[in-house]
Order: C-alpha cells, then sequence, then structure tokens
C-alpha cells in the first residue's frame, strides 16, 4: 500500500456510517452480505446506502459481487491488512518487535515485570 491509497481508504472509514458498515463487512467474513440486509441491519435507507458503499469500493475496502439479482458486498481482507501494515511499517524503529511489545507500546501499564 502507498500513501495515496492509504489516505483515501482512512478517508472511507473516517465517518460512522461507513465505519460501521466496514466493520459490520469484516463481521460478516467472506460471505458477505446482500445490500437489503445491510440496510436492515444498519438500519439506513438504500439511497445512503449505495453512496457508503461506493465510497468503500472507490477506497477498496469493500468488493462487490453479483449474484443472480442481488449484489453481494464483502471487506476486502487484503487491502484491510494492507492498511494496518501500512500504518504500523514503522513501528519499533523499523524492527520486528511482534504483537507482544506493539501491545505494551500502546498500553506500557500492561508491562509484565
Amino acid at each position: 500500500m502507498n500513501t495515496v491509497n492509504a489516505v483515501a481508504a482512512l478517508a472511507a472509514l473516517a465517518q460512522e456510517h461507513r465505519l460501521t458498515l466496514f466493520r459490520l463487512l469484516v463481521k460478516a467474513g467472506e460471505s458477505g452480505m446482500p445490500a437489503g440486509e445491510i440496510a436492515q441491519t444498519l438500519g439506513v435507507p438504500s439511497s445512503s446506502l449505495s453512496f457508503h458503499l461506493a465510497q468503500l469500493r472507490n477506497a477498496g475496502l469493500i468488493l462487490q459481487e453479483r449474484q443472480h439479482r442481488s449484489l453481494i458486498y464483502r471487506a476486502n481482507y487484503q487491502a484491510m491488512n494492507g492498511l494496518v501494515a501500512f500504518l504500523l511499517e514503522n513501528c519499533c524503529a523499523g524492527t520486528d518487535c511482534g504483537p507482544a511489545a506493539a501491545c505494551d507500546t500502546a498500553h506500557p501499564e500492561r508491562k509484565s515485570a
């Protein structure tokens, strides 16, 4: 992932409904969800949902697939992992610090003696 793509992804997620939508699709897993079910679950009108889905698709964070008459949406895990890796690229001064060290850096009070 490069800076331009990271900015686009972060901008797409920087809105309450889109962040909630993205997290819902991450939770749904590889099977994804049809647009109607997403709208019902989130309580968002279809016109608003279409706008938010388009923003996330344009940022590369979600994928759309037509199955018969339905549009199925799923999280793009490769893009999500790429964004997280980009954000953590310089963690621990660029060395491989592993998950425990990252946790200790974020929460110094949790360090074990």
